[in-house]
């Protein structure tokens, strides 16, 4: 997993307990009735929002952005040059049997392979390259509508606790347990919305962005490729794509 992500739900975690152990009982903090409200339903109303198909192939894609390494784009650009090397060497068929850990850097080289017009493979990378952010799009928007009914919902729980205790007003003893969930479905909605939720929005956004970066340095390689530019000058070109400092670097 992205280890930025696993450190912050850890720390962020870790506080917010941290917190409650300094203030008394953790117990205290624990219902299962608020958390199923909270929960429940925001996955509830999730399904209700989108396709039960595009709610579970959104977590996969999501699962599998968190899970994958983001790519060195200084590895990339190295391996495009040395692609172009081959192929300015040896002849574009040399290539047939190029293997890379690169699947859209492979899928690139095989229209290459086949003297597909230059055209024709930026259009279809291109294409490819939409719908991959069209999907990551709908990720965010899930993760986002999950943000968005947490609160809501731990409102609602609140609403329901509140009931319950006035009509309980006469039993003392039925007004702690209906205070609890009053409380905590509130605090759930929040702590779930903003450590959680919408931080996953926010870190798929990013994650997104860059196999976009990724997928545009591929196609103006494997472009360049084609024109017969010298693995050189290719190599001084796509490195425009590095920030900064690691270009005064190089």
């Amino acid at each position: 997993m992205d280890v930025a992500t696993l450190l912050g739900i850890l720390f962020g975690s870790g506080l917010v307990m941290g917190a409650i152990l300094m203030g008394g009982q953790a117990i205290l903090f624990v219902n299962v009735a608020g958390l199923l409200i909270v929960v429940g339903g925001c996955f509830s109303a999730l399904f209700v929002k989108f396709p039960m198909k595009t709610v579970l192939l959104t977590f996969k894609v999501t699962a599998k952005a968190f899970l994958e390494k983001t790519q060195d784009l200084e590895a990339l650009i190295d391996e495009i040059a040395e692609v172009a090397t081959i192929n300015r060497r040896d002849g574009t068929l040399a290539l047939e049997n190029y293997q890379t850990d690169q699947p859209f850097l492979g899928q690139a080289i095989s229209y290459l392979v086949a003297n597909v017009e230059p055209e024709f493979i930026e259009a279809s990378l291109m294409n490819d390259t939409k719908i991959l952010k069209e999907r990551h799009d709908t990720g965010q928007d899930i993760f986002k509508s999950l943000g968005g009914s947490a609160p809501a919902f731990g409102m609602i729980g609140t609403l329901i606790g509140l009931i319950q205790m006035m009509a309980s007003m006469s039993d003392p003893s039925q007004i702690g347990p209906s205070m609890a969930v009053a409380l905590l479905t509130t605090f759930y909605g929040a702590l779930l919305a903003n450590l959680v939720f919408l931080p996953f929005a926010d870190k798929l956004a990013i994650r997104s962005k860059h196999e976009v970066l990724v997928r545009q340095l591929i196609v103006d390689g494997v472009i360049a490729i084609i024109k017969g530019q010298a693995p050189s000058v290719l190599k001084e070109c796509l490195q425009t794509y590095l920030p900064p400092k690691i270009r005064m670097a190089l």
